[in-house]
């Protein structure tokens, strides 16, 4: 009994000796990815990475993860010398192969969703539009100010914010704000005028990590919440 006994705790001892290693492996290596992507990304803002699943180094070995949640805040993604601000981003990559050494992966799956404020949808529409809520799903107040005959007057339109397909042969989609009307008030060239204002296209996508997509969009009081998706996406240095 008293063999036995030692055998246990010898056991017990070794177990939580290799769940405490495994634990301090996977946070090391969350916070390795969370580095490389923002790195990888140029991303200014912060970069969480939860790596799910038991044991990880089991996985680590296979080079397989099951299921990688990242967390974006704060960060600005480039496309089309733009830069975009999103308050945050949240990615679930599934299927993850890693790289030989380590340094990235790429997910066979990935699904996730990003909010852009008003605020931050005003600063992207460089125009000196100001961007709120619209009152419906998809729907956004635009106001700009033009100049006619050296008179500035302040206009508001109610503009659809939707995702259309690229205009180039790139692909993908691109965020569109359009007017649904703008009054001209009997005043020559003041919808030409108001427009250039107040509709603008974005492209995100280039911004974002390889083969994530955008897929849909709607607004609320908080902004303009954004779902994505995608196949075989990059992760960190893949």
């Amino acid at each position: 009994m008293r063999i036995l006994r030692v055998v246990v705790i010898i056991g017990v001892v070794l177990g939580a000796l290799f769940v405490g290693a495994d634990r301090w492996a996977v946070g090391y290596a969350e916070n390795q990815l969370a580095d490389r992507i923002q790195a990888r990304q140029g991303l200014a803002g912060s970069t969480e990475v939860e790596i799910h699943g038991f044991p990880f180094l089991t996985q680590a070995l296979s080079h397989d993860l099951d299921r990688v949640d990242l967390r974006l805040k704060g960060v600005e993604v480039a496309a089309e010398g733009r830069k975009t601000r999103l308050s945050e981003l949240d990615a679930s990559f599934r299927g993850v192969r890693l790289n030989g050494d380590y340094s990235g992966g790429t997910a066979e799956r990935a699904e996730g969703s990003a909010l852009i404020t008003y605020a931050d949808l005003t600063a992207a529409s460089q125009t000196g539009a100001t961007l709120s809520y619209g009152g419906a799903p998809g729907k956004v107040k635009v106001t700009a100010s033009v100049d006619i005959a050296g008179r500035k007057l302040s206009r508001s339109v109610i503009s659809t914010i939707t995702l259309v397909d690229a205009p180039d042969a790139r692909g993908g989609k691109i965020v569109r704000v359009h007017a649904e009307e703008v009054p001209g008030e009997g005043i020559p060239g003041l919808e030409r005028l108001v427009r250039r204002q107040t509709d603008f296209d974005r492209n995100l996508e280039g911004g974002l990590p390889a083969g994530l997509q955008l897929s849909a969009l709607t607004s609320d009081e908080a902004g303009v919440h954004l779902t994505l998706g995608g196949s075989n996406v990059a992760m960190a240095g893949s």
